[in-house]
């Protein structure tokens, strides 16, 4: 009866602990896509940026929270044009001086599940050092393998000390300003 009980208690353990806890983000399959533009469209790039490391926690069949770290040294440029010299400008100060400033963090701090399967996540993301609260909305793809949680949303960074030809800026020329608003689609993968 004894071996009963502790076949029992360990099988519930077992269960328990496989519907909660932290999984991992498969770094080699998750990406940040970025786009940005002059301030008219006229001109835009558009690249990646991969994750150093990442992990989200799970309760049963949610998603309850998550830590992410972007490997800022690994920012690319995928449209073609202008590759080593924009990338090296994106890497200078005067955008996001990553010598300075190797990574980037996003930390999940509240997530509302919606009846249509959507998520409204609430987040403190850190670029250059600035900590700011940022809201976007994801899906979740679940497949027999692994899960993906889909993200797109558009920041301004300025809030994050960015404002190199920025149209708040006095003196730009127009057709050089750049846009405040960078696109981001974050495709986050499970290992």
């Amino acid at each position: 009866m004894k071996k009963i009980i502790i076949l029992l208690v360990s099988i519930s353990t077992i269960s328990i602990a496989q519907g909660q806890g932290n999984t991992k983000i498969d770094t080699a399959k998750s990406v940040i896509k970025w786009r940005g533009s002059n301030l008219f469209k006229f001109n835009e790039h558009y690249g990646t940026v991969k994750f150093l490391s990442g992990k989200m926690s799970i309760k049963g069949d949610s998603i309850t929270g998550g830590k992410f770290v972007a490997d800022m040294n690994s920012i690319m440029n995928t449209d073609g044009k202008y590759n080593e010299m924009l990338v090296s400008h994106l890497k200078h100060q005067d955008f996001f001086d990553v010598e300075k400033y190797p990574t980037a963090r996003l930390e999940i701090g509240n997530i509302k599940h919606e009846d249509d399967g959507q998520l409204e996540i609430e987040a403190l993301l850190t670029i250059k050092g600035i900590s700011k609260p940022i809201k976007f909305r994801s899906t979740i793809e679940k497949r027999p393998d692994m899960t993906l949680l889909k993200s797109k949303f558009i920041l301004d960074r300025t809030r994050w000390g960015i404002s190199y030809e920025s149209k708040g800026l006095l003196g730009s020329v127009k057709d050089e300003i750049i846009s405040d608003a960078i696109e981001f689609e974050v495709i986050v993968v499970t290992e």
